[in-house]
């Protein structure tokens, strides 16, 4: 009988280590990203990028802010559709399509200067952080953050 329970115990183990194993794809960006600030190093938001007929945009969905900051802020100095927004729920990644081992063709926006640039994407760390570059022109003009996989 003690045999029993324990191989019934290792094979749920086994089960449930697969499931999340197939839950979290290590090959896609798909997924919730904590983003750091380039200054302080400290978290700044999460971002869950989703992928719609090969096509991935990221939206934030939490902010990380001293309590002291407005906790809802708008995108003030964002243009056209996005100016104004509420940066909880702004798209900030879009049009990005998998090329080899990156995804790029896309834009991204930065909610704190409201520019828009063009961007790329690529995973490293098995699938455990994201290299964002965003640039002007040419990726070699611009600027990239690393940003590390939630779920």
């Amino acid at each position: 009988m003690r045999n029993l329970v324990k191989v019934s115990f290792l094979a749920a183990s086994l089960l449930t280590v697969a499931m999340s194993s197939a839950w979290a794809d290590d090959s896609s960006p798909v997924g919730v990203w904590k983003t750091i600030d380039d200054v302080s190093g400290k978290p700044k938001s999460l971002v869950r990028i989703t992928e719609s007929n090969g096509v991935l945009q990221g939206k934030i969905e939490k902010l990380f802010r001293p309590p002291e900051e407005d906790q809802n802020p708008k995108c003030d100095l964002c243009k056209g559709d996005k100016k104004d927004q509420p940066i909880i729920g702004l798209v900030i990644l879009s049009g990005l399509k998998k090329d080899g081992n990156e995804w790029n063709g896309g834009e991204i926006t930065d909610p704190k200067d409201g520019k828009s640039y063009k961007s790329k994407l690529e995973l490293s760390d098995s699938g455990k952080k994201l290299q964002v570059r965003g640039y002007v022109g040419i990726p070699m003009f611009g600027r990239s953050q690393t940003w590390l996989r939630e779920e």
